[in-house]
């Protein structure tokens, strides 16, 4: 995992590659970077947030490797995301009672309280979450 944020916000970043099983290296690292941030009040949220992504990546897109990114905006919010080589965007979508997919942009939704998204890239497209601590967590 490499720190960056030289002159810019604390970040960690990491090129995954685009299997299932990165989505545990994928929890493991925004663990350290939360760990290290003390923002241990969004841990369990951030390690839902970040599964979810990646396993929609894993899924959809592509190419041989996703980066994670971690990033603190401030004090109390951080941000996940995750970058692949693929122009689609995610949709949200109600999943019916007996699928097995179709739920996770919606526990990244409740998750982030509305503060998530899509940025179009040239080659692709990061798909992030904000996360916040609050009083009550």
């Amino acid at each position: 995992m490499v720190e960056t944020g030289t002159g810019t916000l604390p970040t960690y970043t990491e090129t995954l590659p685009r299997i299932p099983e990165s989505a545990r290296t994928a929890r493991r690292l925004v663990d350290l970077a939360l760990t290290v941030w003390d923002m241990n009040e969004v841990r369990d949220a951030a390690e839902m947030v970040v599964s979810e992504l990646l396993a929609n990546a894993v899924h959809h897109a592509r190419c041989e490797s996703v980066r994670l990114t971690v990033t603190r905006l401030s004090d109390s919010r951080v941000q996940v995301s995750v970058v692949d080589r693929s122009r689609a965007h995610p949709r949200r979508r109600a999943a019916g009672s007996m699928e097995e997919s179709g739920r996770g942009l919606g526990i990244v939704n409740a998750l982030a309280h509305g503060r998530w998204g899509v940025d179009s890239l040239a080659w692709g497209k990061r798909v992030w979450a904000d996360l916040e601590v609050t009083s009550g967590e």
